[in-house]
């Protein structure tokens, strides 16, 4: 036919004697010829073992006849293709009436009916590699099994270290934060779009999953058979236009209880922000549903006053009332839908970028002293851009003002230690400073020896999506074929959004160097680029990387994995992870802090991995030349002379680095050293002193002296248990009242941190929900937090200087059942850490310093502190009991407590 007249298919090579003729099919083709190329296997070694190669270019209908004719009385024919046996499947019918020889077909199975290549998942040279090796069998004259041996062996040197791994997540300010949020007692089914990642949310309640079109309709089968009278479903606005009306549709005719919760977010976000096919818009959409006989539909936006002319009988409400409305709809019969709206967090800052969308001139800061760390701020927003910060007093929350889309629902946490400030001006470094110094000091880097290639030469990129490893994987791309090398590039992205992992796999070789694999094989890379130590340190990125073979460029800084929404204690081993890769690549793993340079720099973290680029080209481990890599920069269009500066400074910070770090300002910010037990302790004094008076802090030193004397004799063991007193005791008795929170705005260390992040404010505000005049918020059931102006500075300043009345019959907040609860965990606690220091050993020293951590976990304010404090006294009963039985002499722990 068609195929035959054109040629299509034809010989790759072709040997004298065939024994073993290869067919090959579409992608596979490459890993075959890779895994000939690994194996050492050319033209000549083909000859001498019989083995020839046919490339199918159209796999059904297959043209048999001339891929019969070359095969001719072959020993056997090996179909290498993926997924299903569709050629192997054609050749042995067109074998199966034809006379002579007999020739054995195998690809899936060997002859004997055993698996031989899997009919999942893609293959790679390897696999094909032992394949090939596997059907040869006895007839090896070039000694095939030993160097299929080494090859397996190479691989192995790229072992996994299990590591935290980072997950893909919701951008910052994604309205799936809220959208996909169902009521306690309820589940919601997923589907296809951004909505997906509810899936491994727990918290959000969403364990099933339908196909694209098919949204709810496992609850329409399920449910006849099922106790659970109701479910959610999560929807997005392209999908209902692409096929899901026709779901909804389906639970109509069928009567289902089910809500669809339909997300209008103006953009089909999960792949690339295009608007959705056909006009469509909510007044549309609700219009329709009701035509389709949906019996409830209700509309939430983040700004209900736009939305006008709506159907008869429904209202536009705030997104805030989300929860509310989920509980009425639950309990409406039949098919109810809500259309939430809400533009993409993503969009919003392309748009804004463009001036095409509106850009809040405010910004919110939580002051770390009065941020207990309790992790509610996440719990209400689901929001990535609220982090983890690290301060003398412990592990607090930040907000990351370069990832923050302004979606402001972390404020709806309950804390007062939220600030919003208007008219913001981020503070940034001196441009022209920084600027003055680049014209001399790149003027004289040095020229590196680059690494010289005569094979393929693969270089793995590895780091966070959103941040630029795509463009680093093309800007190598294309400078090789500025430089007239060959190259390829191999995209990783999945469900990246703006926090999961992605990488970019570039394989450069001389020009006319055929490169078959696109993919880099098991122990081949030579240089890895590790943005971030996370995916760097993945079992991916380790399974390509052989010790003793590649280099190791690492970015040393760290970025929060999608865990610290979830769990507000949840930290990276990122000193371990930075060791195990710099130990596998021996003298040639290097470790810099592009993120904080690029930051101290240039104001944000954008370039930090061109910076990355331009160190590992300095170190001469990059085969490209500098100039066709800024023509790349060039070529690329995008923030030009920022990439063209970072790769300069990355040369720079390869020459000299800690002259780079003491210019980006690193020096004066780094990382606090370790403070000593000593002043951890004597920092707290002070603190108690500023906090009440003198002889409140002196109950404090009393209490840490009487377990110094009962723990200097019991080594780091003893150490570990003083600490846990020291910071814990604090804790609990410099509980944040009213005086307190008024204290540590009215000190000018409030204003200095606000000034080190913001060069200018025009007006200051705090969220608050003061005790008394506070109103409980009947869709949350917690006091309704309100904004103060300036004038609330005034009236903390006053408020501060009334501490003396806490605790006392004159003090008109001491009464509340909140401080009531806090002065009794604090005097529990010093009688129980009295009591167990009289009669400490080591038999119930790991149980006593366990029991001394435990207020660690009492954090927040209000109601949160509450749950916090209930959890508290489960778990302290538990561990006083394991305390007694270690130990009799502490018997009297409980009488005294």
């Amino acid at each position: 036919g068609w195929a035959t007249a054109n040629r299509i298919d034809h010989p790759v090579f072709e040997s004298a004697r065939k024994r073993l003729c290869i067919v090959t099919v579409g992608k596979a083709h490459q890993d075959v010829m890779q895994a000939l190329l690994n194996l050492g296997i050319g033209e000549d070694e083909a000859q001498a073992i019989g083995i020839s190669i046919y490339k199918v270019a159209m796999s059904w209908p297959l043209a048999t006849s001339p891929l019969l004719a070359f095969a001719g009385d072959a020993d056997e024919i090996l179909v290498i293709e993926e997924k299903n046996p569709t050629v192997e499947a054609q050749i042995k019918t067109a074998l199966f009436h034809r006379s002579g020889k007999r020739i054995r077909v195998t690809g899936k199975t060997h002859e004997t009916g055993e698996p031989l290549l899997p009919v999942i998942m893609e293959f790679t040279p390897l696999m094909i590699a032992q394949a090939i090796v596997s059907r040869l069998g006895k007839n090896d004259p070039i000694g095939l099994g030993d160097r299929l041996a080494a090859l397996t062996a190479q691989g192995r040197r790229g072992e996994i270290i299990p590591f935290p791994v980072r997950k893909p997540f919701f951008c910052s300010g994604c309205p799936h934060n809220s959208s996909t949020k169902t009521p306690d007692g309820s589940m919601s089914g997923g589907g296809i779009g951004c909505h997906v990642m509810a899936l491994a949310q727990p918290a959000l309640k969403t364990p099933t999953f339908s196909q694209m079109g098919g949204e709810g309709l496992q609850w329409v089968g399920a449910a006849p058979f099922s106790q659970t009278a109701h479910i959610f479903q999560n929807l997005g606005d392209g999908t209902y236009q692409h096929s899901g009306l026709l779901a909804i549709r389906a639970a109509v005719a069928s009567n289902a209880n089910i809500t669809f919760k339909i997300l209008y977010n103006d953009a089909v976000a999960m792949t690339g922000g295009q608007p959705a096919e056909g006009v469509i818009e909510p007044r549309r959409v609700i219009a329709q549903l009701l035509a389709e006989g949906v019996g409830d539909v209700r509309l939430v936006s983040d700004d209900p006053n736009k939305w006008r002319d709506l159907p008869d009988g429904v209202k536009a409400l705030h997104r805030d009332s989300m929860d509310a409305i989920q509980r009425e709809m639950r309990d409406v019969p039949g098919v109810s839908v809500i259309v939430y709206e809400q533009t993409c967090a993503a969009e919003k800052r392309r748009r804004r970028k463009r001036g095409a969308f509106p850009d809040p001139d405010r910004r919110l800061f939580i002051n770390p002293r009065v941020c207990e760390g309790c992790g509610d701020c996440s719990v209400q927003s689901n929001c990535i851009a609220v982090e983890p910060a690290k301060t003398e007093f412990g592990t607090k929350r930040r907000i990351n003002q370069s990832a923050c889309n302004k979606d402001f629902s972390c404020v709806k946490g309950f804390c007062p230690s939220f600030v919003e400030i208007d008219g913001p001006v981020l503070r940034k470094p001196d441009g022209e400073r920084i600027r003055a110094l680049e014209a001399d000091l790149f003027a004289t880097l040095p020229e590196p020896e680059r690494v010289a290639i005569d094979g393929v030469y693969n270089v793995y990129v590895a780091g966070i999506g959103g941040l630029g490893v795509l463009t680093v994987g093309a800007l190598l791309g294309t400078a090789a074929h500025l430089d007239g090398l060959a190259s390829t590039v191999l995209d990783f992205t999945g469900l990246a959004q703006k926090n999961g992992a992605v990488v970019s796999q570039v394989r450069i070789a001389p020009h006319g160097t055929a490169i078959h694999a696109v993919r880099i094989g098991a122990g081949e890379t030579d240089l890895l680029l590790g943005t971030d130590s996370v995916v760097a340190v993945s079992p991916d990125s380790l399974g390509k990387f052989a010790k003793g073979r590649g280099a190791i460029v690492l970015n040393g800084d760290e970025t929060p994995t999608a865990d610290i929404v979830t769990d507000r204690d949840a930290t990276l081993p990122t000193a371990r992870m930075i060791d195990a890769l710099l130990t596998r690549a021996g003298n040639r793993g290097f470790l810099l802090s592009a993120t904080r340079i690029a930051e101290g720099l240039f104001g944000n973290s954008v370039a930090a991995n061109t910076l990355l680029v331009g160190y590992a080209w300095q170190k001469g481990l990059v085969p490209l030349s500098a100039v066709a890599f800024e023509a790349a920069i060039e070529a690329n269009g995008a923030a030009v002379a920022l990439n063209k500066r970072a790769f300069s400074w990355g040369r720079l910070a390869a020459v000299d680095g800690a002259r780079v770090e003491r210019i980006a300002g690193l020096i004066e910010t780094a990382a606090e050293i370790e403070e000593t037990l000593d002043a951890l302790i004597d920092r707290r004094v002070a603190d108690l002193i500023a906090y009440q008076d003198r002889a409140y802090a002196e109950r404090y030193i009393a209490t840490i002296e009487r377990v110094r004397a009962a723990t200097q004799a019991m080594g780091t063991l003893g150490s570990d248990m003083l600490c846990a007193v020291a910071m814990n005791a604090y804790k609990l008795m410099a509980y944040k009242d009213e005086y307190e929170v008024a204290r540590l705005y009215a000190e000018p260390a409030f204003r200095k941190t606000l000034a080190a992040q913001f060069a200018a404010t025009k007006r200051v505000s705090i969220w608050l929900a003061p005790p008394i005049i506070s109103r409980t918020d009947p869709r949350t059931g917690r006091p309704a937090k309100r904004k103060f102006g300036p004038w609330v500075f005034t009236a903390f300043a006053a408020l501060a200087l009334m501490k003396s009345l806490r605790g006392s019959w004159a003090d008109p907040f001491g009464r509340t059942h909140e401080r009531r609860a806090e002065r009794s965990l604090r005097d529990e606690y010093l009688a129980t850490i009295d009591a167990l220091s009289a009669g400490l050993d080591e038999a119930g020293l790991a149980h006593a310093t366990a029991l001394a951590r435990l207020p660690d976990m009492v954090r927040g304010y209000g109601p949160v502190k509450e749950q916090a404090m209930a959890e508290y006294r489960a778990k302290r009963a538990v561990l006083l009991a394991k305390v007694e039985t270690a130990t009799e002499r502490c018997s009297h722990v409980s009488e005294a407590a």
